[in-house]
């Protein structure tokens, strides 16, 4: 029972935490929490530099992260999205060369009309 020992210890930090995680989120949206005192009404809080500082620090990680998480996809996908550029150009040249070659080497059975079955063509 070795291996479960530190499976628990991260389970733990981890929801040690979301729980943070969403403590941050209610402070920030202003929900206080039950305490009964519903009586008196609730001041509005002012909102300090510091916390302005610190939410947007947050904000700039958050996006820094999910950048370069996108940066590292974008990155190992790249070569995929360009080798079938690739092989839909080869396969695009590959059927203008036989219908360029077709139209070529067939030129005299394509000058003839279809319609005209009294043709000198056949």
């Amino acid at each position: 029972m070795r291996p479960a020992a530190p499976a628990a210890a991260a389970d733990a930090h981890q929801s040690r935490l979301l729980y943070e995680l969403c403590a941050l989120l209610l402070t920030v949206l202003g929900a206080s929490p039950d305490d009964g005192a519903g009586a008196r009404p609730l001041l509005p809080r002012q909102v300090t530099p510091a916390g302005v500082a610190s939410m947007l620090l947050g904000a700039s990680m958050a996006l820094m992260l999910c950048g370069s998480v996108t940066f590292m996809l974008g990155f190992f996908l790249m070569p995929w999205v360009v080798g079938l550029g690739f092989l839909f150009l080869f396969v695009g040249f590959v059927t203008n060369l036989s219908g360029i070659w077709r139209a070529i080497l067939l030129w005299p059975s394509a000058a003839c009309s279809p319609k005209e079955a009294s043709s000198p063509c056949t």
